[in-house]
């Protein structure tokens, strides 16, 4: 899962974007509507936080620039104004969801994972494939019965895995959907967080490489 955090109150974007990357998403921050724009242009994101307020472009104008493109960029909106007619504004801007400031990051992160599961193909929260059960909502993986200790970024590419149902994915695809922007796609990291994957997971492997294209998830 992929996510832009746009906000001009910078401690609060960062405190968000961490919250977020600790339940394994992949997280890129901006401070302003014009890098928000930018970056939306340039990567595909599954959900977009935006202010509504932000210097440059204002997070209405990006909205609106977002809202309704084919990639199935799904947009939350942040706000201070907590009016009924500011949050029927903003989702007449084309946002699929609106919170008002000051919010829990609880339920943040859940609106989050909500509009995730929407911005592809329909999947449950919970996926099970291979004997492993991974819950998104719980934030969860178990195999065998057993619940498996897994990193943050380990989570993240098996649901990517898993989110694939039998496909080989490649690595390129695994590091635009589980690493933000400043992964390195020259290094390794790929390789040893699969590695490290797959000896959570136990014998026999669930996770098989396919040569020279990527990995696939299958019994």
């Amino acid at each position: 899962m992929r996510v832009l955090v746009a906000d001009d109150e910078q401690l609060l974007a960062d405190t968000v974007a961490n919250g977020l990357r600790r339940l394994s998403m992949a997280v890129d921050v901006v401070y302003d509507g014009d890098s928000a724009s930018e970056r939306l242009s340039v990567n595909r994101y599954d959900v977009a936080v935006l202010d509504r307020d932000m210097p440059g472009r204002t997070g209405d104008e990006v909205c609106r620039e977002v809202a309704g493109s084919p990639d199935g960029t799904k947009i939350l909106m942040l706000t201070a104004a907590a009016g009924i007619r500011d949050r029927i504004d903003g989702l007449g801007l084309g946002a699929d969801d609106y919170l008002t400031k000051p919010f829990a990051f609880a339920e943040l992160a859940a609106r989050v994972q909500a509009l995730a599961r929407r911005s592809g193909p329909a999947l449950p929260p919970v996926l099970q494939q291979a004997g492993i059960v991974l819950d998104s909502t719980r934030h969860t993986v178990t195999r065998g019965g057993t619940t498996l200790a897994l990193s943050a970024k380990e989570f993240a590419v098996l649901h990517v895995l898993m989110r694939a149902a039998g496909r080989v994915v490649s690595t390129e695809e695994l590091l635009e959907q589980a690493w933000d922007e400043h992964a390195d796609p020259l290094t390794n990291t790929v390789r040893m967080t699969v590695m490290t994957l797959r000896r959570k997971l136990g014998e026999p492997s669930p996770i098989h490489t396919v040569r020279r294209v990527g990995y696939r998830l299958g019994s």
